[in-house]
């Protein structure tokens, strides 16, 4: 047994183990993948870079972003028997929508920098880039603090 009480063996502990995990993966992705958009808007359409930058995207998005994503939602599905009641999830989970939408947001970005028919500038993705930022400033109290 650890010191905190939590056995090696407890089922819980691990799928909050891995949960954490997809996370820190997830949240890692949903920042690079707009700081790629920033610079691949900043590349003429056609040129070595910005193939190399479609490179990157497409599989920062399929091998790391959306397995992880998947994982934070099965797990976290797990996890959410018993809390149904409490104020902090309902705003982790809106919280948690709106990263589902950055996600979705940025997977259709992704393919029209593949499609080569980006209009948005460099300055859009900066600021796009800034949203996950603001939603993990949200979550993270409501999990550690449980404020109601």
């Amino acid at each position: 047994m650890l010191s905190y009480g939590v056995e090696y063996t407890d089922p819980y502990a691990w799928v909050k183990t891995l949960h954490v995990i997809a996370v820190i993966t997830w949240m890692a992705g949903l920042f690079y993948l707009p700081r790629l958009f920033v610079y691949h808007a900043m590349e003429t359409p056609g040129s070595a870079a910005s193939e190399k930058f479609k490179i990157m995207e497409r599989r920062l998005l399929r091998a790391i972003m959306n397995p992880s994503m998947i994982i934070v939602l099965v797990t976290g599905l797990l996890m959410i028997e018993g809390w149904l009641s409490s104020g902090w999830l309902h705003v982790k989970l809106l919280m948690v929508a709106g990263l589902i939408t950055m996600h979705m947001f940025n997977a259709r970005w992704r393919r029209d920098f593949e499609a080569d028919r980006n209009t948005r500038s460099h300055v859009f993705y900066r600021y796009a880039n800034e949203i996950p930022t603001v939603m993990m400033l949200i979550i993270i109290p409501m999990v550690i603090l449980k404020p109601f």
